[in-house]
Protein backbone atom coordinates (compact mmCIF):
# COMPACT_ATOMS: atom_id res chain seq x y z
CA UNK A 1 0.00 0.00 0.00
CA UNK A 2 2.65 2.52 0.87
CA UNK A 3 4.65 4.16 -1.63
CA UNK A 4 7.74 5.76 -1.63
CA UNK A 5 8.39 7.49 -4.94
CA UNK A 6 12.69 7.58 -5.16
CA UNK A 7 13.83 11.04 -5.63
CA UNK A 8 10.90 12.46 -3.61
CA UNK A 9 12.84 14.15 -0.95
CA UNK A 10 9.51 15.93 0.58
CA UNK A 11 7.18 12.68 0.80
CA UNK A 12 10.31 10.61 2.51
CA UNK A 13 10.35 13.12 5.22
CA UNK A 14 6.84 12.68 5.62
CA UNK A 15 6.07 10.44 9.32
CA UNK A 16 5.20 7.22 9.04
CA UNK A 17 1.51 6.44 9.78
CA UNK A 18 2.66 4.56 12.97
CA UNK A 19 4.90 8.14 13.97
CA UNK A 20 1.61 10.20 13.42
CA UNK A 21 -0.66 8.50 14.69
CA UNK A 22 1.71 7.83 17.76
CA UNK A 23 1.78 11.80 17.87
CA UNK A 24 -1.19 11.96 18.77
CA UNK A 25 -1.56 9.60 21.24
CA UNK A 26 1.05 11.79 23.07
CA UNK A 27 -0.60 14.34 22.39
CA UNK A 28 -2.49 15.14 26.33
CA UNK A 29 -5.06 17.38 25.32
CA UNK A 30 -6.31 15.70 22.32
CA UNK A 31 -9.10 13.41 23.03
CA UNK A 32 -12.29 11.90 21.48
CA UNK A 33 -14.16 9.18 19.73
CA UNK A 34 -13.80 7.41 16.83
CA UNK A 35 -17.46 6.14 14.63
CA UNK A 36 -16.54 3.63 11.93
CA UNK A 37 -19.54 2.08 9.48
CA UNK A 38 -18.88 0.01 6.90
CA UNK A 39 -14.80 -0.55 6.48
CA UNK A 40 -14.33 -1.87 10.37
CA UNK A 41 -11.96 0.02 12.42
CA UNK A 42 -9.56 0.43 10.36
CA UNK A 43 -8.52 4.02 11.95
CA UNK A 44 -9.43 3.51 15.66
CA UNK A 45 -7.17 0.22 15.10
CA UNK A 46 -3.66 2.85 13.95
CA UNK A 47 -4.15 3.95 17.66
CA UNK A 48 -4.71 1.17 19.59
CA UNK A 49 -1.81 -0.29 17.92
CA UNK A 50 1.18 2.12 18.72
CA UNK A 51 -0.02 2.25 22.19
CA UNK A 52 -0.94 5.17 24.33
CA UNK A 53 -4.73 5.14 23.17
CA UNK A 54 -5.78 5.51 26.74
CA UNK A 55 -4.85 9.45 26.47
CA UNK A 56 -6.74 9.85 23.17
CA UNK A 57 -9.52 7.42 22.17
CA UNK A 58 -13.13 8.00 25.09
CA UNK A 59 -14.76 5.26 22.55
CA UNK A 60 -14.61 3.50 19.77
CA UNK A 61 -18.12 2.80 17.61
CA UNK A 62 -19.38 0.80 14.70
CA UNK A 63 -22.80 0.31 14.39
CA UNK A 64 -23.07 -1.95 11.38
CA UNK A 65 -26.64 -3.27 11.54
CA UNK A 66 -28.88 -1.02 9.80
CA UNK A 67 -31.80 -1.30 13.48
CA UNK A 68 -28.75 -0.34 15.64
CA UNK A 69 -27.56 2.64 12.97
CA UNK A 70 -30.54 4.24 12.89
CA UNK A 71 -31.76 4.33 16.72
CA UNK A 72 -28.45 6.06 17.33
CA UNK A 73 -28.27 8.51 14.46
CA UNK A 74 -32.02 8.50 13.52
CA UNK A 75 -33.30 7.57 10.25
CA UNK A 76 -32.87 8.92 6.87
CA UNK A 77 -35.32 9.61 4.44
CA UNK A 78 -33.74 8.50 1.84
CA UNK A 79 -33.11 4.69 3.61
CA UNK A 80 -29.87 5.60 2.73
CA UNK A 81 -26.58 5.28 5.26
CA UNK A 82 -23.16 6.17 3.03
CA UNK A 83 -24.03 9.83 2.43
CA UNK A 84 -22.92 13.51 3.81
CA UNK A 85 -26.10 13.97 5.72
CA UNK A 86 -25.39 10.48 7.55
CA UNK A 87 -21.81 12.03 8.44
CA UNK A 88 -22.50 15.10 9.61
CA UNK A 89 -25.33 13.36 12.21
CA UNK A 90 -22.49 11.03 13.28
CA UNK A 91 -20.44 13.91 14.26
CA UNK A 92 -22.53 15.90 15.75
CA UNK A 93 -24.10 13.68 18.17
CA UNK A 94 -20.58 11.58 18.85
CA UNK A 95 -19.59 15.36 20.03
CA UNK A 96 -22.40 15.37 22.19
CA UNK A 97 -21.86 12.35 23.80
CA UNK A 98 -17.93 13.80 24.62
CA UNK A 99 -19.42 16.69 25.93
CA UNK A 100 -22.26 15.49 28.02
CA UNK A 101 -20.18 12.60 29.52
CA UNK A 102 -16.90 14.08 29.95
CA UNK A 103 -17.81 17.34 31.80
CA UNK A 104 -15.22 20.25 30.54
CA UNK A 105 -14.59 21.75 33.94
CA UNK A 106 -13.16 18.50 34.50
CA UNK A 107 -11.02 18.47 31.92
CA UNK A 108 -10.30 21.95 30.96
CA UNK A 109 -7.27 21.22 28.95
CA UNK A 110 -8.58 18.80 26.39
CA UNK A 111 -9.15 19.49 22.64
CA UNK A 112 -12.32 17.23 21.95
CA UNK A 113 -12.69 15.58 18.74
CA UNK A 114 -14.92 13.03 16.82
CA UNK A 115 -13.95 10.93 14.02
CA UNK A 116 -16.08 9.80 11.64
CA UNK A 117 -16.63 7.53 8.41
CA UNK A 118 -19.60 5.84 6.80
CA UNK A 119 -18.16 3.28 3.99
CA UNK A 120 -19.23 0.90 1.40
CA UNK A 121 -16.97 -1.34 0.35
CA UNK A 122 -16.27 -3.48 -3.09
CA UNK A 123 -19.62 -5.76 -3.18
CA UNK A 124 -19.06 -9.43 -3.35
CA UNK A 125 -19.67 -9.65 -7.51
CA UNK A 126 -16.99 -6.39 -7.34
CA UNK A 127 -19.26 -4.58 -10.15
CA UNK A 128 -19.47 -1.72 -7.08
CA UNK A 129 -16.31 -0.67 -6.42
CA UNK A 130 -17.66 1.22 -3.27
CA UNK A 131 -17.61 4.65 -1.33
CA UNK A 132 -17.40 7.17 1.46
CA UNK A 133 -18.01 9.97 3.34
CA UNK A 134 -15.02 10.25 6.15
CA UNK A 135 -14.64 13.65 8.54
CA UNK A 136 -13.51 15.15 11.59
CA UNK A 137 -15.34 17.74 14.09
CA UNK A 138 -12.58 19.17 16.57
CA UNK A 139 -11.48 21.68 18.94
CA UNK A 140 -7.87 23.06 17.87
CA UNK A 141 -7.23 24.47 21.61
CA UNK A 142 -9.02 24.18 24.35
CA UNK A 143 -11.83 26.33 24.95
CA UNK A 144 -12.10 27.22 21.26
CA UNK A 145 -15.04 26.73 18.64
CA UNK A 146 -15.59 22.97 16.97
CA UNK A 147 -13.99 22.98 13.56
CA UNK A 148 -15.14 20.02 10.64
CA UNK A 149 -13.06 18.77 7.75
CA UNK A 150 -15.20 16.67 5.54
CA UNK A 151 -14.47 14.76 2.59
CA UNK A 152 -16.18 12.01 0.05
CA UNK A 153 -13.84 9.10 -1.33
CA UNK A 154 -14.25 6.54 -4.34
CA UNK A 155 -12.57 3.26 -3.84
CA UNK A 156 -10.33 2.02 -7.26
CA UNK A 157 -8.93 -1.17 -5.41
CA UNK A 158 -10.98 -4.50 -6.02
CA UNK A 159 -10.25 -6.27 -3.05
CA UNK A 160 -12.12 -5.15 -0.08
CA UNK A 161 -9.40 -5.65 2.23
CA UNK A 162 -6.94 -3.20 0.22
CA UNK A 163 -10.01 -0.43 0.64
CA UNK A 164 -10.14 -0.90 4.42
CA UNK A 165 -6.54 -0.45 4.56
CA UNK A 166 -6.63 2.60 2.55
CA UNK A 167 -9.80 3.78 4.59
CA UNK A 168 -7.36 3.72 7.54
CA UNK A 169 -4.04 5.19 6.78
CA UNK A 170 -6.63 8.17 5.14
CA UNK A 171 -8.34 8.59 8.10
CA UNK A 172 -4.86 8.65 10.59
CA UNK A 173 -3.75 11.46 8.19
CA UNK A 174 -6.90 13.34 8.39
CA UNK A 175 -6.83 13.38 12.26
CA UNK A 176 -3.03 14.12 12.19
CA UNK A 177 -3.54 17.14 9.65
CA UNK A 178 -6.49 18.78 11.56
CA UNK A 179 -4.63 18.81 14.46
CA UNK A 180 -1.00 19.85 13.00
CA UNK A 181 -1.40 21.05 9.39
CA UNK A 182 -5.08 23.43 9.86
CA UNK A 183 -3.36 26.25 8.98
CA UNK A 184 -1.90 25.25 4.87
CA UNK A 185 -4.99 23.46 4.17
CA UNK A 186 -3.51 22.84 0.68
CA UNK A 187 -0.71 20.98 2.22
CA UNK A 188 -3.36 19.28 4.30
CA UNK A 189 -4.86 17.76 1.08
CA UNK A 190 -1.37 16.34 -0.16
CA UNK A 191 -0.40 14.67 2.92
CA UNK A 192 -3.91 13.14 3.07
CA UNK A 193 -2.45 10.95 0.06
CA UNK A 194 0.71 9.63 2.77
CA UNK A 195 1.62 6.39 2.35
CA UNK A 196 -1.43 5.95 -0.11
CA UNK A 197 -0.92 4.56 -4.03
CA UNK A 198 -2.63 7.72 -5.33
CA UNK A 199 -4.33 5.45 -8.11
CA UNK A 200 -6.10 3.19 -5.22
CA UNK A 201 -8.26 5.94 -3.75
CA UNK A 202 -9.76 9.42 -5.14
CA UNK A 203 -11.06 12.72 -3.11
CA UNK A 204 -13.72 13.91 -5.04
CA UNK A 205 -15.40 16.49 -2.89
CA UNK A 206 -13.81 18.12 0.19
CA UNK A 207 -15.00 21.13 2.27
CA UNK A 208 -13.40 22.97 5.33
CA UNK A 209 -15.85 25.03 8.08
CA UNK A 210 -15.35 26.53 11.04
CA UNK A 211 -13.91 29.54 12.24
CA UNK A 212 -10.13 28.45 11.35
CA UNK A 213 -11.01 28.21 7.85
CA UNK A 214 -12.86 31.66 8.00
CA UNK A 215 -10.66 32.77 5.00
CA UNK A 216 -10.86 29.45 3.05
CA UNK A 217 -12.63 29.43 0.03
CA UNK A 218 -13.62 25.86 -0.86
CA UNK A 219 -13.87 26.29 -4.49
CA UNK A 220 -10.09 26.68 -4.37
CA UNK A 221 -9.40 23.46 -2.47
CA UNK A 222 -11.74 21.72 -5.24
CA UNK A 223 -9.30 23.13 -7.89
CA UNK A 224 -6.50 21.63 -5.62
CA UNK A 225 -8.00 18.07 -6.12
CA UNK A 226 -8.15 18.33 -9.75
CA UNK A 227 -4.40 20.04 -10.10
CA UNK A 228 -2.96 17.62 -7.73
CA UNK A 229 -4.50 14.43 -9.99
CA UNK A 230 -6.62 13.23 -6.43
CA UNK A 231 -9.99 13.23 -8.97
CA UNK A 232 -10.56 14.03 -12.52
CA UNK A 233 -13.62 16.97 -11.72
CA UNK A 234 -14.97 18.98 -8.67
CA UNK A 235 -18.29 21.13 -9.19
CA UNK A 236 -19.72 23.82 -7.31
CA UNK A 237 -23.57 25.14 -7.18
CA UNK A 238 -24.28 28.58 -7.80
CA UNK A 239 -23.53 29.88 -4.04
CA UNK A 240 -20.18 28.67 -3.74
CA UNK A 241 -20.43 24.94 -2.46
CA UNK A 242 -18.85 22.00 -3.75
CA UNK A 243 -21.08 18.70 -4.47
CA UNK A 244 -20.52 15.68 -4.77
CA UNK A 245 -20.60 15.21 -8.78
CA UNK A 246 -22.08 11.46 -8.28
CA UNK A 247 -25.34 13.51 -6.26
CA UNK A 248 -25.91 15.64 -8.61
CA UNK A 249 -25.58 14.17 -11.88
CA UNK A 250 -27.17 10.93 -10.91
CA UNK A 251 -30.16 9.76 -13.44
CA UNK A 252 -29.57 13.35 -14.75
CA UNK A 253 -30.05 14.58 -17.91
CA UNK A 254 -27.36 16.90 -18.59
CA UNK A 255 -25.69 19.55 -20.61
CA UNK A 256 -22.61 21.00 -20.90
CA UNK A 257 -21.25 23.97 -22.10
CA UNK A 258 -17.25 24.09 -21.73
CA UNK A 259 -15.32 27.53 -22.27
CA UNK A 260 -12.71 29.97 -20.64
CA UNK A 261 -15.63 32.31 -19.49
CA UNK A 262 -13.23 35.00 -19.05
CA UNK A 263 -15.16 36.47 -18.64
CA UNK A 264 -18.52 35.29 -19.34
CA UNK A 265 -20.10 36.86 -21.88
CA UNK A 266 -23.18 37.68 -23.76
CA UNK A 267 -22.23 34.74 -26.27
CA UNK A 268 -22.26 32.53 -23.80
CA UNK A 269 -25.28 32.89 -22.01
CA UNK A 270 -27.10 32.86 -25.65
CA UNK A 271 -25.54 29.67 -26.41
CA UNK A 272 -26.64 28.35 -23.31
CA UNK A 273 -30.29 29.52 -23.51
CA UNK A 274 -30.93 28.55 -27.03
CA UNK A 275 -28.85 24.98 -26.71
CA UNK A 276 -31.37 24.40 -23.36
CA UNK A 277 -34.30 25.32 -25.65
CA UNK A 278 -33.80 22.45 -27.69
CA UNK A 279 -32.79 19.92 -25.05
CA UNK A 280 -35.86 20.07 -22.63
CA UNK A 281 -37.66 19.74 -26.13
CA UNK A 282 -36.20 16.15 -26.87
CA UNK A 283 -37.82 13.13 -26.10
CA UNK A 284 -37.66 11.80 -22.62
CA UNK A 285 -36.21 14.72 -20.94
CA UNK A 286 -38.01 16.91 -18.72
CA UNK A 287 -36.66 20.30 -17.25
CA UNK A 288 -36.72 19.08 -13.21
CA UNK A 289 -34.56 15.99 -14.54
CA UNK A 290 -31.70 18.12 -16.19
CA UNK A 291 -28.71 19.79 -14.93
CA UNK A 292 -26.84 22.07 -16.82
CA UNK A 293 -22.82 22.49 -16.41
CA UNK A 294 -20.46 25.23 -17.14
CA UNK A 295 -17.33 23.72 -17.46
CA UNK A 296 -13.90 24.88 -17.22
CA UNK A 297 -10.94 22.82 -18.19
CA UNK A 298 -7.52 22.65 -16.10
CA UNK A 299 -5.51 23.90 -19.27
CA UNK A 300 -7.80 26.51 -19.47
CA UNK A 301 -7.28 27.73 -16.36
CA UNK A 302 -3.44 27.77 -16.76
CA UNK A 303 -1.49 30.76 -17.41
CA UNK A 304 2.34 30.67 -17.94
CA UNK A 305 2.68 26.62 -16.25
CA UNK A 306 0.66 27.74 -13.03
CA UNK A 307 -2.63 27.99 -12.54
CA UNK A 308 -4.03 31.87 -11.36
CA UNK A 309 -6.36 31.39 -8.32
CA UNK A 310 -7.45 35.36 -8.46
CA UNK A 311 -8.54 34.33 -12.04
CA UNK A 312 -10.08 30.96 -11.09
CA UNK A 313 -12.38 32.51 -8.31
CA UNK A 314 -13.07 35.86 -11.09
CA UNK A 315 -14.46 33.18 -13.52
CA UNK A 316 -16.24 30.84 -10.47
CA UNK A 317 -17.88 34.06 -8.59
CA UNK A 318 -19.38 35.55 -12.17
CA UNK A 319 -20.85 32.10 -13.06
CA UNK A 320 -22.20 31.82 -10.16
CA UNK A 321 -23.70 35.10 -9.96
CA UNK A 322 -25.58 34.46 -12.89
CA UNK A 323 -26.97 31.23 -11.33
CA UNK A 324 -25.03 28.68 -12.78
CA UNK A 325 -23.15 25.48 -11.56
CA UNK A 326 -19.57 25.00 -12.28
CA UNK A 327 -17.45 21.95 -13.16
CA UNK A 328 -13.65 21.93 -13.20
CA UNK A 329 -12.18 18.93 -14.81
CA UNK A 330 -9.03 17.70 -16.40
CA UNK A 331 -10.88 16.57 -19.34
CA UNK A 332 -9.02 18.15 -22.24
CA UNK A 333 -10.26 16.15 -24.90
CA UNK A 334 -14.43 15.92 -24.82
CA UNK A 335 -14.26 12.44 -25.22
CA UNK A 336 -13.59 11.73 -21.51
CA UNK A 337 -16.09 14.23 -20.30
CA UNK A 338 -18.87 12.69 -22.11
CA UNK A 339 -17.13 9.18 -20.37
CA UNK A 340 -17.03 10.68 -17.31
CA UNK A 341 -20.61 11.52 -17.21
CA UNK A 342 -21.83 8.46 -18.76
CA UNK A 343 -20.25 6.74 -15.41
CA UNK A 344 -23.72 8.63 -13.56
CA UNK A 345 -26.01 8.36 -15.93
CA UNK A 346 -27.91 7.03 -19.01
CA UNK A 347 -30.12 9.77 -19.57
CA UNK A 348 -29.16 12.57 -22.65
CA UNK A 349 -26.84 14.13 -22.95
CA UNK A 350 -25.88 17.26 -24.62
CA UNK A 351 -23.14 20.03 -25.48
CA UNK A 352 -23.42 23.09 -26.25
CA UNK A 353 -20.35 24.41 -28.67
CA UNK A 354 -19.45 27.14 -30.86
CA UNK A 355 -18.28 25.73 -34.73
CA UNK A 356 -14.87 26.37 -33.99
CA UNK A 357 -14.16 24.00 -31.25
CA UNK A 358 -16.43 21.81 -33.06
CA UNK A 359 -14.11 21.60 -36.13
CA UNK A 360 -11.16 20.97 -33.30
CA UNK A 361 -12.82 17.45 -32.34
CA UNK A 362 -12.39 16.15 -35.96
CA UNK A 363 -8.51 16.93 -36.10
CA UNK A 364 -7.17 13.77 -35.73
CA UNK A 365 -4.11 14.78 -33.71
CA UNK A 366 -6.09 15.62 -30.89
CA UNK A 367 -5.86 11.95 -30.35
CA UNK A 368 -2.61 10.37 -31.09
CA UNK A 369 -2.26 9.55 -27.32
CA UNK A 370 -4.85 6.96 -27.65
CA UNK A 371 -4.31 3.20 -29.12
CA UNK A 372 -8.10 3.98 -31.34
CA UNK A 373 -7.20 7.40 -32.43
CA UNK A 374 -10.31 9.31 -33.62
CA UNK A 375 -12.72 6.33 -34.16
CA UNK A 376 -12.38 5.28 -30.73
CA UNK A 377 -12.35 8.59 -29.40
CA UNK A 378 -15.75 8.96 -31.22
CA UNK A 379 -16.68 5.92 -29.90
CA UNK A 380 -16.58 6.79 -26.31
CA UNK A 381 -18.23 10.54 -27.28
CA UNK A 382 -21.53 8.97 -29.33
CA UNK A 383 -22.14 5.60 -27.43
CA UNK A 384 -24.72 7.20 -25.20
CA UNK A 385 -27.45 9.57 -26.28
CA UNK A 386 -25.30 12.46 -26.79
CA UNK A 387 -25.98 15.31 -29.38
CA UNK A 388 -24.06 18.07 -30.07
CA UNK A 389 -26.11 21.61 -30.23
CA UNK A 390 -24.08 23.86 -32.96
CA UNK A 391 -23.32 27.34 -32.38
CA UNK A 392 -22.80 29.43 -35.56
CA UNK A 393 -19.78 31.45 -36.24
CA UNK A 394 -19.10 34.61 -38.44
CA UNK A 395 -16.12 34.16 -40.84
CA UNK A 396 -14.13 37.28 -39.83
CA UNK A 397 -13.11 37.58 -43.48
CA UNK A 398 -16.41 36.84 -45.92
CA UNK A 399 -18.86 38.01 -43.53
CA UNK A 400 -20.44 34.23 -44.23
CA UNK A 401 -22.33 32.27 -41.02
CA UNK A 402 -20.74 29.15 -40.38
CA UNK A 403 -23.18 26.28 -39.61
CA UNK A 404 -22.90 22.46 -39.79
CA UNK A 405 -24.13 22.53 -43.64
CA UNK A 406 -20.98 24.63 -44.57
CA UNK A 407 -18.18 23.89 -41.96
CA UNK A 408 -14.54 22.78 -43.69
CA UNK A 409 -12.98 19.80 -42.50
CA UNK A 410 -9.99 17.92 -43.58
CA UNK A 411 -11.56 16.05 -46.84
CA UNK A 412 -10.44 12.73 -44.95
CA UNK A 413 -12.77 13.94 -42.12
CA UNK A 414 -15.88 14.75 -44.26
CA UNK A 415 -17.84 11.16 -44.74
CA UNK A 416 -16.87 10.44 -41.09
CA UNK A 417 -18.92 13.41 -39.97
CA UNK A 418 -21.68 12.82 -42.10
CA UNK A 419 -22.06 9.83 -40.46
CA UNK A 420 -22.92 11.60 -37.39
CA UNK A 421 -24.63 14.88 -39.00
CA UNK A 422 -27.18 12.34 -40.31
CA UNK A 423 -27.84 10.34 -37.64
CA UNK A 424 -29.33 13.59 -35.77
CA UNK A 425 -26.09 13.54 -33.30
CA UNK A 426 -25.38 17.27 -34.51
CA UNK A 427 -28.12 20.01 -34.18
CA UNK A 428 -27.68 23.41 -35.27
CA UNK A 429 -29.10 26.10 -32.97
CA UNK A 430 -30.48 29.00 -35.67
CA UNK A 431 -32.57 31.32 -33.13
CA UNK A 432 -29.29 33.14 -32.21
CA UNK A 433 -28.22 36.65 -31.48
CA UNK A 434 -26.29 37.89 -34.70
CA UNK A 435 -25.19 40.59 -33.16
CA UNK A 436 -23.59 38.44 -30.34
CA UNK A 437 -21.26 36.44 -32.94
CA UNK A 438 -18.79 39.37 -32.69
CA UNK A 439 -18.04 39.17 -29.36
CA UNK A 440 -14.97 37.70 -27.97
CA UNK A 441 -13.80 37.12 -24.29
CA UNK A 442 -10.30 37.46 -25.44
CA UNK A 443 -10.50 41.09 -26.83
CA UNK A 444 -12.95 42.04 -23.94
CA UNK A 445 -10.28 40.98 -21.55
CA UNK A 446 -7.45 42.96 -23.00
CA UNK A 447 -10.09 46.07 -22.61
CA UNK A 448 -10.81 45.27 -19.31
CA UNK A 449 -7.06 45.41 -18.47
CA UNK A 450 -6.40 48.62 -20.36
CA UNK A 451 -8.85 50.19 -18.45
CA UNK A 452 -11.34 50.57 -21.47
CA UNK A 453 -14.96 51.15 -20.82
CA UNK A 454 -16.35 49.97 -24.19
CA UNK A 455 -17.03 46.39 -23.09
CA UNK A 456 -19.94 46.70 -20.35
CA UNK A 457 -22.68 45.78 -23.01
CA UNK A 458 -21.54 42.70 -24.18
CA UNK A 459 -21.82 40.84 -20.67
CA UNK A 460 -24.79 39.89 -19.38
CA UNK A 461 -26.63 41.93 -16.38
CA UNK A 462 -24.47 42.77 -13.49
CA UNK A 463 -21.28 41.00 -14.61
CA UNK A 464 -19.55 44.35 -15.96
CA UNK A 465 -20.97 46.34 -12.46
CA UNK A 466 -19.57 43.04 -10.14
CA UNK A 467 -16.52 43.10 -12.50
CA UNK A 468 -15.41 46.63 -11.56
CA UNK A 469 -16.53 46.59 -8.07
CA UNK A 470 -14.52 43.78 -7.29
CA UNK A 471 -11.34 44.65 -9.62
CA UNK A 472 -11.64 41.28 -11.39
CA UNK A 473 -9.03 40.55 -14.48
CA UNK A 474 -7.18 43.52 -13.22
CA UNK A 475 -9.57 45.95 -13.74
CA UNK A 476 -8.15 48.94 -12.08
CA UNK A 477 -10.07 51.96 -14.22
CA UNK A 478 -9.24 55.65 -12.57
CA UNK A 479 -11.97 57.02 -14.81
CA UNK A 480 -15.07 55.14 -13.34
CA UNK A 481 -15.64 53.77 -9.96
CA UNK A 482 -19.03 51.53 -8.68
CA UNK A 483 -19.84 52.25 -5.42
Amino acid sequence: MAIILPGDKEFEKRPSTERKALKINLNDGVYGTFAEIGAGQEVARHFFRVGGASGTIAKTISAYDKNFSDTIYGEEDDKRYVTEKRLHKMLSREIMLLESRIPKKIHPNKMFFAYANTVATIDFAKKFKGHGWMGIRYQPAPEQPYNEIMLHVRFHQTEARLQQEAIGIMGVNLVHGAFYSHDEPKKLLKYLYDHIDRSAIEIDTINFSGPLFEGIDNRILSLQLVKNGMTEAVMFNPQGNNVLPARALYKKNILVLRGSFRPVTKVNIDMFEKSFDIFIKEQQVKEKNTEVIFEITLSNLTAQGEIDESDFMDRAKLLGSLGHTVMISDFKEYYRMVDYLSKYTKEQLGLAMGVSNFVEIFDEHYYEDIDGGILEAFGKMFHNNLKVYLYPMKDLETGQIVTSNNLKLHPRMKDFYKFFKYNGKIVDIFEYENEYLSIFSREILNKIRNGNEDWMDQLPVGVAENIMKNNMFGWKSKKMKID
